[in-house]
């Protein structure tokens, strides 16, 4: 549970920290047993329609907003740094858009491809009903399959019906 946000300003980047109650640890004694620890989590926000941030060893890109040909510009070097890594473990997640043009489609098969040529893996996260429509009209759905939540994407829960976009 986040109890306070601040955020900074540096070299054209925004920074977001959220301060997280942490449960106390079971191998605590005494009074430390009972008290609870805040830990500080980061994230950056290259553009405003890309957040980047880190969960459960993944690198999580929140793409949001309208993602046409120009935020697409604006998007593609960062969206490149973080896929070019070898090994890269890449959640996309589009939960935060409004709009989604062949211009965002190619930036998400632009991920995957540098994902995977890095001996990586790549998830989608999706609930956008006219993205998903086009997923599935391109093809793009086979290759990178939707997932509802970022926990079913990364395997924490799965559902015990179907998938979104199948």
């Amino acid at each position: 549970m986040s109890i306070e946000h601040a955020q900074t300003r540096s070299i054209g980047v925004t920074f977001r920290a959220d301060w997280v109650v942490e449960p106390p640890e079971a191998g605590r004694t005494g009074r430390d047993r009972l008290e609870a620890r805040f830990v500080r989590q980061e994230s950056a926000s290259p553009t405003r329609h890309l957040r980047v941030r880190h969960h459960r060893g993944h690198t999580v890109l929140e793409f949001r907003g309208e993602i046409d040909i120009a935020s697409a510009a604006e998007i593609a070097p960062y969206l490149d740094r973080e896929t070019g890594r070898p090994g890269a473990r890449v959640v996309l997640d589009l939960d935060g858009i409004e709009f989604f043009d062949c211009s965002g489609l190619r930036l998400l098969y632009r991920a995957r491809s540098q994902v995977l040529d890095g001996g990586g893996q790549v998830r989608l996260v999706c609930t956008h009903a006219l993205t998903l429509r086009m997923l599935r009209i391109t093809g793009l759905a086979r290759l990178l399959p939707p997932w509802p939540t970022l926990d079913e994407a990364l395997g924490v829960s799965r559902p015990a019906g179907r998938r979104t976009g199948r």
